[in-house]
């Protein structure tokens, strides 16, 4: 039984993020802790007191090249009418770069000026210039002089600098301890046996790997219950051993949600809540003089808010500027919609399409991890806006490099899982290109094309007047656009039931009768245009169909869902079936083609792409997956 004072009171706040940022850092007071470490092993650490160099480099007078060591005012007669002779261990000696210049030699020749005449003689007809050729005592390197200041982060190049000046130790500030805390009743190990209810901790990895890449020194603690006792005892322990306090989950007003309530009885809270989409229920608080921030549970919202709050922690610890992001200009691919009264984060895919970056949004949802992995950019959408529509240009932070973003393959339109294996394959067949894909259904990648926002577009469209795929559609849509049609799979579409077919679904008017529980792809997708065909020639409507208007957006979402329900049942292709290991009824073998516009087919990129198709890797990795056929010579449509 929960005490009393733990039951939901406190709400989450609408504070805007920089405002809480600034007072967050405000009240961080860390404990810099200073430690001495070999140079050759202090990649990225911070100095902690100005560096002085220990021994002058050179510390010698140094030939700079091979030839012979010279007093130069002995040379100064020599002229192609007046060559000079000069007497070995006389009037010269041989060196090599790096040897020392004794005195009273002050000047070296190049061994390609120099004339040898015997093994004792040589000859020059160029007048020496006094220290030429000679690096001087200190010419890099002068000793006692600082080479860096207190809080220089030290690159490869500065250890070359250290041990040259034979720092061969130096003094700099310990990483900064950052604790993380999992919390949750539901939450096991990856290594865990799975059942319904229990979710794989992984936050906790993500965020040790973030702390790591910005310079601290992370430890995961145990997973800790939705219990007050154990959240209290956790956090104890962290602030005593840490510099900052993660706590993952928990953070928002839920009927299980302590997180808020400890921090507040054992110290206090500054923030509960912050003004963004995704990453809202934040807690910035203070325990025993730890700064201790509650991130959200859900995936992307825990990443964004550890980014917002915990990587200033870490680069104010260390005393370093906090990094930013590198922008570009892109033309949006669709309209986004946002909620004035806080900051929107959304997830972008960018191209590189005829000259132009085209960026589409992926899943808003904050659940999904992969939003995060796909995603190339970063759009933020002000509070005070609305949105952006279609067409307009905007500024996108890039978590990708540029140069991977302008060499990808902007693919649109039906998902396909031979996308993605034809991305891997281009990828090492290539070691250039990749796929990056939108699966946004048929339609939407014709409209792609037409509009300049793709380079490729999968489509699998069954025209139910002719009875053929694909090329009625693009010559409906696409008139007057130089576009190439390019064969390349056959491919089976069937209804996916749980094994042992329970409802003994065998066509669709059995899914009407034993009401079962359908699965439908969005709008515009061509598996959904078949179902309609379907229903068209049964003579019924989507209203006869339970679930009809349940869209998913991938063959493979629609398996995940069958899977789940012994009632359910889905349209889609094999491979997906297979994937989940559900029964699969065939009904259709349709012709899955990809669509271009012909400069892009006509490009290196493209006859890369087709080139990998063609391959035989390609085609026996295809037929693994089972229920494909590769289109064997294709013979590709030129449209106009």
């Amino acid at each position: 039984m929960v005490d009393n004072k733990y039951k939901r009171k406190i709400y989450l706040q609408d504070k805007p993020r920089q405002e809480a940022r600034l007072e967050m850092l405000s009240h961080f007071a860390p404990l810099r802790q200073v430690e001495s470490i070999n140079c050759v092993e202090a990649l990225g650490r911070v100095t902690a007191e100005p560096i002085f160099a220990k021994t002058s480099m050179p510390h010698y007078h140094a030939s700079a090249m091979d030839g012979i060591a010279v007093v130069a005012e002995n040379t100064f007669t020599a002229h192609e009418q007046n060559p000079i002779q000069l007497k070995r261990n006389e009037d010269f000696i041989y060196v090599d770069t790096g040897n020392p210049i004794p005195s009273p030699y002050n000047a070296v020749v190049m061994i390609e000026n120099v004339e040898e005449l015997d093994d004792m003689t040589v000859e020059i007809i160029e007048p020496a210039a006094p220290w030429q050729h000679i690096r001087p005592i200190g010419e890099d390197i002068v000793q006692e002089e600082m080479l860096f200041s207190q809080g220089h982060q030290i690159r490869p190049v500065d250890i070359g600098a250290l041990l040259a000046a034979q720092n061969v130790s130096i003094p700099v500030y310990q990483k900064p301890k950052v604790h993380i805390i999992p919390t949750g009743n539901e939450l096991v190990s990856a290594h865990a046996s799975l059942t319904p209810g229990n979710l794989i901790e992984f936050n906790g990895s993500v965020i040790a790997s973030y702390v790591t890449e910005w310079g601290g020194v992370p430890t995961i603690r145990p997973i800790v219950k939705d219990r007050p006792e154990a959240i209290r005892d956790a956090l104890l322990q962290a602030v005593e051993e840490a510099d900052v306090v993660v706590i993952n989950a928990g953070s928002s007003a839920g009927s299980k949600d302590y997180t808020v309530h400890i921090i507040e009885e054992l110290g206090e809270v500054f923030t509960h809540g912050v003004a963004t989409r995704p990453g809202k229920p934040v807690i910035i608080g203070k325990i025993h003089g730890k700064i201790v921030v509650g991130v959200p549970g859900y995936p992307v919202s825990a990443y964004l808010a550890l980014e917002w709050f915990v990587k200033p922690l870490v680069y104010e610890h260390l005393q370093l500027p906090e990094p930013k992001r590198s922008t570009i200009k892109a033309r949006l691919g669709r309209r986004i919609v946002s909620t004035m009264g806080a900051e929107d984060y959304v997830r972008m895919n960018i191209g590189y399409v005829d000259g132009q970056y085209i960026a589409n949004p992926l899943t808003r949802a904050a659940g999904v991890t992969m939003s995060l992995v796909r995603a190339d950019g970063l759009l933020i959408i002000e509070p005070n806006q609305l949105g952006f529509e279609q067409g307009e240009i905007v500024e996108i932070e890039l978590l990708k490099p540029i140069e991977e973003i302008q060499q990808a393959i902007v693919f649109n339109g039906s998902h396909d899982l031979t996308i993605d294996l034809l991305s891997t394959e281009l990828k090492q067949q290539t070691n250039r290109s990749k796929i990056i894909s939108s699966h946004v259904g048929s339609m939407a990648g014709l409209m792609a094309i037409r509009k300049g926002e793709a380079h490729v577009a999968g489509i699998h469209l069954l025209d139910p007047e002719t009875m053929r795929y694909n090329q009625p559609y693009v010559e409906r849509f696409l008139a007057g656009h130089a576009v190439v049609l390019y064969p390349f799979l056959k491919r089976k579409q069937g209804w996916f039931v749980p094994k042992g077919n329970p409802l003994q679904i065998h066509g669709i008017r059995d899914i009407m009768e034993k009401q079962a529980h359908f699965v439908n792809r969005q709008k515009g997708a061509g598996t959904r245009i078949l179902f309609d065909l379907f229903l068209k020639e049964e003579g019924m409507t989507s209203e006869d169909i339970t679930g009809y208007e349940r869209e998913m957006f991938s063959h493979l979402s629609v398996a995940a869902e069958v899977k789940g329900d012994s009632k359910a049942v889905g349209l889609g292709i094999y491979p997906a079936s297979k994937a989940m290991d559900l029964e699969f009824i065939p009904v259709a073998e349709e012709s899955y083609d990809l669509l271009m516009t012909r400069e892009f087919f006509e490009s290196a990129q493209a006859k890369r792409m087709i080139d990998v198709i063609q391959s035989d890797t390609f085609k026996e990795a295809v037929e693994k997956i089972g229920g494909y056929a590769i289109v064997e010579d294709p013979n590709p449509v030129f449209l106009s």
